[in-house]
């Protein structure tokens, strides 16, 4: 059978195979290769995302970003590659600067490894970082309460979202779902999406910490632009590819020790 004669989900198939192999599909370069129009691998793009095996973004598309399940599941993965992580994002901290740490293990890792003696303000939503801060007598703490989200840790809805426009942090530590040169920094929730979007805001400077699997993917909510990070924090192995791309932007990216 050649290429113009496979059926839909037969192309659906073997899209998903390159996206898994490459990390994102160019359109055009689609239909050249299928010997098809662009609207059809459009169409098919349009289809693959509604049956949840993409997400489109201009061009083409890309991986979805993982649901790697609740927060009590997420602190259990992946300790020591978080920890690497945490302590590239702990240099990026200068004294006496306020900080915001919204919800999320690779957050959680960065509360356990700010430096000792900076006198830093720590504002999160997360109870559980919350906890962390509030054990250090050289922290300051501010929390923004309402209802938490059990499955993401954090409280958000209107009322979180009018206490988080208040503060203008120096540095916001963005929780990351998916994080892409070309979608930026998004999220799986559409009312954490919300709340970050607002930190984001009011935040002087946004820094995306992000684990291998999580680069060169993208969630359902738009949170903040690639070249709208101040820096990007990713693992020592990181795919070169992204790292270059933010770096285009103006991003300063910074590497995990191995």
């Amino acid at each position: 059978m050649s290429a113009e004669e496979l059926l839909p989900q037969q192309r659906h198939r073997l899209i998903l195979d390159r996206l898994l192999a490459q990390g994102r599909v160019i359109a055009v370069d689609l239909a050249r290769e299928l010997e098809v129009s662009h609207d059809t691998i459009r169409r098919d793009l349009r289809e693959m995302a509604a049956a949840g095996q993409c997400r489109r973004v201009y061009g083409g598309a890309l991986p979805l970003a993982p649901d790697n399940g609740p927060i009590a599941l997420r602190q259990t993965q992946a300790p020591a590659r978080k920890a690497a992580l945490a302590r590239a994002a702990a240099g990026l901290v200068e004294r006496g600067q306020v900080l915001f740490l919204d919800a999320g293990s690779t957050n959680t890792a960065i509360a356990q490894a700010l430096p000792r003696g900076y006198g830093l303000t720590v504002v999160t939503n997360a109870p559980a970082i919350a906890a962390l801060i509030a054990q250090r007598e050289d922290l300051e703490l501010i929390v923004i309460g309402g209802r938490v989200d059990p499955r993401i840790g954090a409280s958000l809805g209107s009322g979180a979202i009018r206490d988080a426009e208040a503060i203008r942090s120096d540095l916001y530590f963005v929780g990351v779902c998916g994080a892409d040169a070309q979608a930026g920094v998004s999220a799986l929730g559409y009312e954490d999406a919300q709340f970050k979007l607002a930190v984001a805001a009011a935040s002087r400077a946004v820094v995306a910490v992000v684990t291998d699997e999580k680069l060169g993917t993208a969630a359902p909510y738009a949170v903040v632009a690639a070249d709208g990070l101040h820096a990007l924090v990713i693992e020592h192995g990181g795919d070169a590819a992204q790292a270059k791309a933010f770096a285009r932007l103006g991003v300063r990216v910074v590497r995990a020790d191995a």
